[in-house]
């Protein structure tokens, strides 16, 4: 399996944290596994969920009406990529 950068790893622990997902560990999620469906298997509320956390946590605004949230949620790489871009210094 692909090793996790480390702001990956952050993110993949502020995922574990918010949605409390205890039965999985950080560093065991791929970086290109799907957030939802066949993958993490998360739903609408845990977006919402994380969207907040990312909020508190990186000063990032995730709209649930944005086009890109598809995109954006598709993995734990594109999310990270897309915090990582858009983060308060």
């Amino acid at each position: 399996m692909e090793a996790l950068s480390p702001f990956e790893l952050e993110v993949a622990r502020l995922l574990v944290e918010t949605l409390r997902l205890e039965e999985i560990q950080p560093e065991d999620i791929a970086p290109e596994e799907p957030l939802f469906g066949d993958g993490l298997g998360l739903d609408s509320i845990d977006a919402l969920e994380l969207a907040l956390a990312i909020s508190k946590t990186y000063g990032v605004q995730l709209r649930s009406e944005d086009k890109d949230d598809q995109r954006v949620f598709a993995s734990l790489r594109a999310l990270s990529q897309h915090i990582a871009q858009r983060r308060a210094c």
